[in-house]
């Protein structure tokens, strides 16, 4: 099973939406969770987000990409273009991508199409992983 780790600036908004999806969706297919370049708390408009979309992540955490290693994870998705903030050992996994998404907490209000375009980029996530060949 493919790990994937969903990395950003606060792990507060959209990397824990990527991960709230990807461990609904991908159950069984991948492994995953989220970090930030640095701890902060999981927004309220984020939880709130998900639930609409039937997705409770009211639950997880934020986490700090220090606490966590490069060799444990597949994939490195980035969500907000802070990939070239990255140690190196991140950058140079099996699969590395930088969505560049816009940050919905400089505008709440573009919370659900954040969420959706988070969704359309997991899916797709979730079905290249699944049709690469394991390693050994």
């Amino acid at each position: 099973m493919k790990r994937v780790m969903f990395v950003c600036k606060k792990n507060s908004a959209r990397s824990q939406m990527a991960e709230g999806f990807a461990k609904t969706l991908g159950q069984g297919k991948i492994a995953v969770t989220s970090s930030g370049l640095e701890a902060s708390q999981v927004r309220p408009e984020a939880i709130a987000t998900m639930k609409d979309a039937g997705i409770d992540i009211s639950d997880q955490t934020s986490k700090a990409l220090s606490e966590f290693k490069a060799e444990d994870f597949d994939a490195v998705i980035s969500l907000c273009g802070c990939g070239v903030n990255l140690p190196p050992a991140w950058l140079t996994r099996d699969l590395f991508e930088d969505w560049q998404l816009d940050d919905p907490a400089e505008q709440p209000e573009i919370f659900p199409r954040v969420r959706d375009e988070v969704k359309e980029r997991v899916e797709k996530l979730i079905q290249t992983l699944a049709s690469e060949p394991a390693a050994v």
